[in-house]
């Protein structure tokens, strides 16, 4: 597989649209393409409504399936690739249905155009929220079927038998009575002239060749050798290097700056001077970090120099006593609890986090008098195209985006104030300059995963079980900021999930949001979203309302989950592979947890050892998943453990703190990552289904933290209900 890059196609500031329907009108047109080949043009659901309304000769659909004349299928791809494995299993499902064989299919990275290219599920260009497979699974499939029929009516007309005769496989045509052959190549202009045909039968999946089956990655090759192409990677010819220090206070300016040091330093060029921030160009990043350090730099604080997480937090707490937007209601909480025998009441509390992602946030840009051309891995691409032609003050005509491949997103590269921040600076320096984030500056000066806290009640009857359940919640929205028209009535669907939507059958429910921003903090998406804070919140409950009446948290999970058969199976089936009543030895201890996000339901059993100076290690992580039909089970599992470390990293020490406006942690030192000593064997067991895919990308980092302070309570008897886990707690408790 080999991915181009693309010149940039401008786009329009026109919202797109969803709608609802997929015609096959506006789903595919077919036409010849440039050296005679067939061209498919592929429109996802949720696409542009004037795309879809276009005249035949300009529609514009969201993505491109070409087939060459040599023969080789060329898929314009509209998501990004930052170690999901999406550039392998979304091209699995136009080549199951077209009859080739996955190698066949070369990748390209879409070029910024909310019309052609917007999420399906999402309704802009972005690669977020576990649903790249969700989206495609329907649309692509159909692509390559339709592909694949006009490519046998082609062969037919062309040896004047009926269509009925012939099969295509392995990129060929063959006519079983005459057994002659024609490869898909030189088929390609006669299939150009071949009607769309009306309506075309998929595989069933009792056929799948390559759906279902595990594939190698395709990109693994080139990721290995060295000859993959990340944002960082890019050297445009006559590259400067620049890195730079922003105001470490949220809303500071520069008040003074002594730059002469700085630009005594040997391959410093030149020093950037912008309202918050200092850059210095050089020739290398050595010089460019030694001249920022040379660099006497006086602040402007500004409003926020005071600003606390703790004040943050006493906020949090104090807006959850206040009614909020009702997310979801059912029955009569208050009679309920009026005629509870138990009542339980609790408080959870989760932090801000980093992404800290693996690959620095970095962005090259070049900035001249008629254009502006931009290299970077980005999730957003039509939006980073559209905020960097308003920075560099240019026509979006006149601004040419490259998009590559990102060495870990978890929702950082969503945003796009760093593309903005680097042709700020850019628009001051003399042909291209790739801008470096170093890890200090990137933690301190990250979008951060909101704060959240939960205030939860429940009564329950004379069987312990639950009879009522309140749950008022207070936190940032991020698609109030990123994507105002998700938040209706003071709610979005991101800060409910989760938390609304139960698995459980809960008879009398009532829960509310209250939106509260930090004063001066960015917040923004983190792997895993809403469910990475809700499902803590629900599952740490669900499993002390167990604990209140000494019953076993699965069995008693099990009892709830008449309504929910996916649910109960992923549940029945972790706690079967993890041995779940099996005795365990002094200090060690089992937590579960279940949840149904992204459209996938999962199970996790958490083993976990509390070593006697209070330290927390998980030993084992079982992980049952129902997340419908499969497209490459490797994928899946590889995700899944990804996940869990995510997670594992975030609940044992993800904790991103504010004093005096300032970020603290800075480094790796103190905002500490799993090491590869402390990662847990995780295994991971797939349910057959044939429901449609489900997400998996961010489901296991959302399930595994209730699992692990559950886990906690069964080994020590000690109720956490703050992340990070607070082993100073346990030891002030023992």
């Amino acid at each position: 597989m080999t991915i181009d890059q693309q010149a940039s196609r401008a786009s329009g500031r026109d919202e797109p649209r969803p709608v609802n329907t997929l015609s096959r009108r506006s789903f595919l047109r077919a036409g010849a393409a440039a050296g005679g080949g067939l061209v498919l043009s592929l429109s996802l659901p949720f696409a542009s409504s004037q795309a879809g309304a276009a005249a035949d000769d300009v529609f514009a659909p969201n993505a491109f399936v070409r087939i060459q004349s040599d023969g080789q299928i060329i898929l314009t791809m509209p998501y990004v690739e930052m170690g999901q494995g999406t550039y392998t299993s979304i091209p699995m499902l136009i080549a199951e249905e077209l009859e080739v064989d996955l190698q066949q299919v070369r990748l390209e990275h879409a070029p910024p155009n909310e019309k052609l290219y917007a999420n399906p599920l999402l309704g802009v260009q972005r690669t977020g929220n576990s649903n790249a497979i969700r989206g495609s699974w329907q649309p692509l499939r159909q692509a390559g079927a339709i592909a694949r029929t006009m490519l046998v009516w082609a062969a037919a007309r062309r040896w004047n038998v009926d269509p009925a005769s012939c099969r295509a496989q392995s990129g060929e045509v063959f006519h079983t009575p005459t057994r002659r052959s024609i490869k898909y190549g030189e088929l390609a202009a006669d299939a150009a002239r071949m009607p769309v045909p009306e309506s075309v039968t998929l595989k069933r999946p009792q056929d799948f060749k390559l759906i279902g089956a595990p594939a190698k990655r395709l990109d693994t090759p080139a990721k290995v050798n060295g000859t993959a192409v990340f944002g960082i990677d890019v050297r445009p010819f006559g590259v400067k290097i620049a890195t730079l220090a922003q105001s470490p206070v949220f809303g500071g300016r520069v008040k003074r700056v002594d730059d002469v040091a700085a630009k005594a330093v040997t391959g410093v060029r030149q020093i950037v001077q912008l309202d918050d921030a200092i850059a210095v160009v050089a020739d290398h990043m050595g010089a460019a970090k030694k001249g920022l350090e040379a660099l006497v730099i006086e602040w402007d604080d500004g409003p926020h120099a005071e600003l606390t997480t703790d004040a943050i937090a006493a906020e949090l707490e104090q807006a959850t006593l206040k009614s909020g937007a009702v997310a979801e209601h059912i029955g009569d909480v208050d009679r309920a609890v009026a005629s509870a025998i138990t009542k339980v009441e609790a408080t959870y509390q989760l932090p801000f986090l980093a992404h800290a992602t693996m690959e620095p946030m970095n962005c090259t840009v070049h900035v001249r008098k008629d254009g502006c051309e931009i290299w970077v891995g980005t999730q957003s691409l039509a939006e980073a195209h559209k905020a960097a032609a308003e920075a560099s003050g240019l026509p979006l005509d006149k601004v040419v985006v490259h998009n590559h491949l990102i060495g870990g997103g978890f929702g950082r590269r969503l945003e796009w104030d760093g593309i903005v921040r680097a042709v700020q600076i850019a628009n001051h320096v003399d042909g291209p300059v790739k801008v470096v984030w170093t890890r200090e500056e990137d933690i301190q000066h990250d979008m951060y995963r909101p704060m959240f806290l939960h205030r939860l009640s429940a009564g329950l009857d004379a069987k312990g079980m639950p009879i009522a359940w309140h749950n008022r919640y207070a936190g940032s929205s991020v698609l109030a900021r990123s994507l105002p028209a998700a938040f209706n009535s003071g709610l979005d669907p991101d800060t409910t999930e989760g938390a609304i939507d139960l698995v459980y059958n809960l008879p009398n429910l009532h829960v509310e949001y209250v939106q509260v921003e930090p004063p001066g903090i960015p917040t923004a998406f983190w792997r895993g979203v809403g469910p990475s804070r809700n499902v803590f919140a629900t599952e740490s409950f669900i499993d002390e309302l167990a604990a209140a009446t000494n019953q076993d948290p699965v069995a008693y999970r099990l009892a709830l989950l008449g309504n929910t058969p996916r649910a109960k199976a992923v549940l029945e089936l972790a706690a079967q592979k993890a041995g779940w009543g099996e005795k365990l030895p002094p200090g060690v201890g089992r937590g579960v947890s279940v949840q149904n996000a992204f459209a996938t339901y999962m199970a996790q059993v958490a083993e976990i050892e509390v070593a006697k100076d209070s330290t927390v290690r998980v030993r084992r992580v079982v992980c049952a998943v129902d997340c419908g039909i499969v497209v490459n089970p490797d994928t899946v599992e590889a995700q899944i453990q990804g996940g869990v470390m995510f997670g594992i990293t975030a609940a044992l020490y993800g904790n991103i703190t504010v004093k005096n406006g300032r970020v603290e942690q800075t480094n790796f030192d103190d905002y500490q990552i799993l090491r590869m000593n402390e990662a847990p064997n995780v295994e991971v067991h797939i349910v057959q289904s044939q429901e449609l895919p489900g997400g998996i990308g961010e489901a296991g980092t959302s399930c595994i933290a209730p699992a692990v302070v559950n886990a906690i309570f069964a080994a020590t008897g000690k109720r956490l209900r703050r992340l990070p886990i607070d082993t100073a707690a346990l030891k002030r408790r023992a």
